[in-house]
């Protein structure tokens, strides 16, 4: 169900004099952009409650042979309201309605050559992006830069993940969104590598509130972007992938045909975090790009790859996760890299038979690459070129395959972006649902492409199983996803790793220092419609009773999200709404016990479930009765959680 209303306020195209300074806000007002045009050149600040979040920051673009971002005048002002509602099961809110002011200002440079620059405010999300008409000739333009700024008060702090070098990392694989955050650190603080830092970022401006950067709407029609260094005076800009990536393979700049538009740089403004959490702008400002060819589905899968890694690639392991998946009601099973080789593809249709009989989906695993990493695995060279990837795509439709993870992308470049898009627009010719691995962030789509189900880009589960410092450091990781990462898109971070130790025995390798509890908190606390859990065969004998039965019970989509309360790397608490159930989590990444009493306006004041930690770390289950003023009262073990289920 979509509705869409833009409904026009007010032209100005016939006066002979225009204002330069230009307002526009949310509709409760409490949230304002102010537009000012001074010596040809364009601006913007952000103020929510009369409190500045952002300072004045340019505007414009710089294209070959023609500049966009000075001797600039005002040729024309239009205020639209927007009103869009639309339903989307695989993002944080089935049902949204979105209301927003638009402005577009209409500017021509000294030449005649025309940009329009159109901003969206909501309660708490402005979207801005640019729109180039096609004056004389020239039906393209390449850009070399965008001025597009952020600049942020001297009192802010920042809450970023840096980008990493082109083609660095394992087998050349990088950048794919996988490196740590710095929380709270200083303005003009340089990134770790220097190439600046990944979408989104979050800005802490002092006691105001909190500002999360991000983009959307990114197609094949342009690259993704990213935040450049900051200044020390507190200024960031939007920045193009650097030239090494893909390989060198193609533009660092995007080139749009005209008329043609930008994608829409997104900010999240709060007082408090709740508005960071619940914001759905990543979806609110774009539009399908195609049909679904078929009514997708969603849910749980097991994947062997994460706990017993290539030794599992074999038909006997397969069917033993098969049954798995059976015995938890599980939809999915993911087939991880060499299945070609190890498996082969006619035993491969025997275990998609084994796999229908107990009713269980399989997926596979592709490498994406043509010539952007020296990742060995296999299948490859079946992702990247139409001709190939079609053929694919018919021997999986043709044999019951339901989705596809492809992995080991190259970069941000336009050129990459299009064959995220190819990929996406083949396979739902083929009824196939798509995971990225190894890659970039999804900016909008979900909403955008219909088989699209989440990407990773993120420090995922995979590095608990090779290194300890990422078991170390688990609890403060997570505590920063429902903030940062997970706040603007679906997170296929693979979570639950009940094993104690993280090999196949469960008797080595590295140590998990979270709770069991801790662990079940995840399946709710990381959002992405289909989970590859990490859980094995063993946990079902290993495990509590209570663990494997919320296991079973878990649901993957969401009707509501409600932030309760938390901090970016000390702790947080999220609920989650399925249907009438209610899923309150909490996890606390601090090293020493912590007492909370939250409000849980949603639970009716009956018996709910309590999944918490004993003073041993060891998992508890009670039920437990809310009180009628609807606060409950828990306690959280350093690295551990707690669960609350009920109506």
């Amino acid at each position: 169900m979509k509705r869409l209303l833009i409904v026009t306020v007010l032209s100005l195209s016939s006066l002979l004099i225009f204002a330069q300074n230009l307002t526009i806000s949310g509709p409760d007002k409490r949230l304002v952009v102010n537009i000012f045009l001074e010596k040809g050149k364009l601006y913007y600040d952000v103020q929510l409650d009369g409190k500045v979040m952002l300072e004045r920051s340019a505007l414009g673009l710089k294209g070959r042979h023609v500049d966009l971002s000075a001797n600039l005048k005002l040729v024309d002002q239009i205020y639209n309201q927007v009103d869009v509602q639309y339903e989307e099961h695989k993002i944080k809110r089935k049902h949204v309605h979105y209301q927003a002011n638009e402005l577009i200002c209409k500017l021509e440079n000294s030449d005649k050559k025309a940009l329009h620059v159109v901003f969206r405010v909501s309660d708490h999300d402005i979207a801005f992006r640019y729109h180039v008409p096609q004056v004389g000739e020239a039906a393209n333009l390449y850009i070399e830069e965008e001025l597009s700024a952020f600049k942020f008060p001297n009192l802010t702090t920042t809450f970023l993940t840096p980008q990493a070098p082109p083609m660095s990392g394992w087998m050349k694989t990088k950048p794919s969104y996988e490196e740590e955050y710095t929380v709270d650190a200083q303005l003009g603080v340089p990134s770790k590598y220097g190439y600046g830092y990944t979408f989104p970022g979050l800005f802490r401006v002092g006691d105001r509130g909190w500002v999360l950067v991000s983009e959307t709407g990114v197609g094949a029609l342009y690259c993704g972007s990213k935040l450049s260094e900051g200044t020390q005076d507190g200024q960031f800009k939007v920045a193009f992938p650097d030239i090494g990536e893909n390989n060198g393979i193609g533009n660092a700049q995007p080139a749009i045909a005209l008329p043609g538009n930008t994608p829409w740089r997104t900010l999240t403004v709060g007082s408090t975090l709740k508005p960071i959490v619940e914001t759905t702008i990543a979806f609110d400002v774009v539009e399908p790009v195609y049909k679904a060819s078929k009514q997708y589905s969603y849910g749980r899968s097991t994947w062997s790859w994460l706990e017993w890694q290539d030794g599992s690639i074999n038909f006997e392991d397969q069917k033993k996760f098969i049954d798995l998946s059976a015995a938890m009601g599980y939809e999915f099973v993911l087939v991880d890299n060499w299945w070609d080789s190890k498996i082969g593809r006619d035993k491969m249709e025997t275990l998609i038979a084994y796999g229908k009989d107990k009713g269980v989906g399989i997926c596979l695993w592709y490498n994406s690459n043509g010539f952007w990493n020296d990742a060995p695995q296999t299948p490859k060279n079946m992702m990247n070129t139409n001709t190939a990837r079609k053929k694919e795509m018919a021997w999986m439709q043709s044999v019951g395959i339901k989705g596809i993870k492809v992995d080991f992308f190259g970069g941000d470049k336009q050129e990459t972006i299009k064959l995220y898009e190819d990929i996406l627009s083949d396979a739902n010719d083929y009824g196939l649902s798509v995971i990225f691995h190894g890659c970039t962030l999804p900016r909008g789509w979900e909403r955008m492409y219909p088989n699209f189900v989440g990407s990773e880009a993120v420090l995922a589960s995979e590095n608990l199983i090779f290194t300890q410092h990422a078991n170390d450091n688990e609890a403060f990781n997570a505590s920063l996803h429902p903030f940062i990462r997970n706040a603007v898109g679906s997170m296929d971070f693979g979570p639950v790793l009940l094993n104690k130790q993280h090999n196949r025995e469960n008797d080595g390798g590295m140590i998990r220092k979270t709770t069991e509890t801790f662990q079940l908190a995840t399946a709710v606390l990381f959002q992405t419609p289909v989970q590859n859990f990490g859980i094995t065969p063993n946990n079902l004998t290993e495990m509590p009773k209570h663990v494997i039965d919320f296991m079973k019970a878990v649901p993957t989509t969401w009707d509501e999200t409600v932030l309760i309360d938390g901090y970016p790397g000390k702790y947080v608490v999220l609920a989650r709404r399925h249907a009438a159930r209610w899923y309150i989590v909490g996890i606390n990444a601090e090293k020493k016990e912590k007492e909370l009493t939250i409000h849980l306006p949603m639970l009716s004041g009956k018996k709910v479930e309590l999944y918490a930690d004993n003073k041993d770390r060891t998992a508890q289950y009670k039920e437990v009765s809310a009180r009628k003023n609807k606060l409950v009262k828990v306690t959280l073990q350093p690295d551990g959680g707690f669960l609350i289920v009920g109506e």
